[in-house]
């Protein structure tokens, strides 16, 4: 009696806590997917009217930020085609996939996908080369699946670290980074390790 009792309990308490873990992950989809539609329009709305509040002409300085970009682009050219020769001597000579089959093995205790991997070790180096791999990624699994979700999420939760190090400090004449780029590869490793565990919790 006591054993029908006691199982009778545990099928109730799995019926009660299997929808509410479902609702709780439904929930929290939908106020992820909330924020990220108003993110960018509230964030612009803001600063528009911290810059009328502070009295500052937003519309000319934007045009003036805009003209200052432009000048930087062009110094930053000799630099940009270093750090794109040397990524592609990286790719090309096989280290990558070197670097993809050995760390593979501790990717897979966080459950990220060895397809991804290849992203994650691109991003600090080039945006444009890890987003050819995403691109490939979503060609190949489809932009709905977990690998397609999961390498967007991670290009957008991580920078160019070596790339910002490499062409912007060079195009100022720093040559003392000091911690930069510790403090970069740290903040990709955070954001990288989040990306997959919130897409689990999302996506999977």
């Amino acid at each position: 009696m006591n054993s029908q009792i006691a199982s009778a309990s545990t099928d109730t308490l799995q019926v009660v806590t299997q929808p509410t873990a479902e609702m709780a992950s439904s929930l929290f989809v939908t106020i992820m997917r909330s924020f990220s539609s108003w993110a960018v329009p509230v964030l612009i709305f803001v600063i528009l009217i911290l810059g009328w509040k502070a009295k500052v002409k937003v519309y000319e300085t934007f045009i003036d930020g805009a003209k200052e970009g432009f000048n930087v682009a062009i110094k930053i050219i000799p630099y940009l085609v270093a750090i794109l020769v040397a990524i592609g001597m990286f790719r090309a000579s096989g280290a990558m996939d070197v670097f993809v089959a050995l760390l593979s093995p501790l990717t897979n205790l966080i459950g990220m996908p060895a397809e991804t991997l290849l992203v994650a070790l691109m991003r600090p180096l080039s945006g444009s080369g890890a987003l050819g791999i995403v691109t490939e990624l979503m060609k190949s699994h489809g932009p709905d699946s977990f690998i397609g979700r999961l390498a967007s999420t991670m290009w957008g939760s991580s920078d160019t670290t070596f790339y910002v190090v490499a062409v912007y400090f060079g195009s100022v004449g720093v040559r003392k980074v000091r911690h930069s780029i510790a403090a970069g590869l740290i903040g990709d490793a955070v954001g990288l390790i989040m990306a997959v565990l919130i897409c689990r919790v999302v996506f999977a």
